[in-house]
């Protein structure tokens, strides 16, 4: 089975972290929590949910995993002021290793200059950077685009997590 980064920090979208963390477990697949420092809990916005960081993202390489789970929230933006985080997504994105991003998980892809003559979805507040970076926004529950994965809410979790699984069988 898989080993999937889940790359995640304060304030990220609870909902948008949990059921495709669970989807994936439950589909027989390992979830590794990378984040700016190993050890330290970060909580979601809305419901508090807290992670442990299992791995450093200093310390972690895309060749440690096989897929890439972005969740939404705030947590995207705060990871995109850090280079490592960026570097990190973008090792994905190059390998051509599954990503799957949801909401405004595109914002650390939009940074990672990561995008360019991709189709994809995000937050409607997103939209224009996404076509700024260079890609061609769908508004669509799902947008599959070769290893990425994309979905705009939580509301898109049912096709998004169904999506996931499936990119991994």
């Amino acid at each position: 089975m898989a080993k999937v980064a889940v790359i995640i920090d304060k304030d990220f979208e609870d909902s948008e972290y949990l059921q495709p963390a669970e989807a994936l477990k439950n589909s027989g697949h390992e979830i590794v929590h990378v984040g700016l420092k190993e050890g330290e809990e970060v909580k979601g916005k809305k419901e508090q949910t807290p992670v442990r960081i299992d791995q450093s993202v200093k310390n972690a390489t895309a060749d440690d995993f096989d897929a890439l789970l972005i969740p939404g929230g705030y947590s995207p933006d705060n990871l995109r002021a850090h280079r490592e985080a960026v570097d990190f997504a973008l090792q994905f994105m190059n390998a051509k290793k599954p990503v799957f991003s949801i909401c405004h998980g595109a914002q650390l892809l939009i940074t990672a200059d990561a995008l360019k003559g991709r189709t994809l979805t995000g937050y409607v507040s997103i939209a224009q950077d996404i076509k700024n970076a260079g890609a061609k926004y769908l508004d669509r529950e799902v947008v599959i685009d070769e290893n990425l994965i994309t979905s705009r809410h939580p509301g898109d979790l049912p096709a998004f997590c169904k999506a996931c699984v499936n990119k991994l069988r």
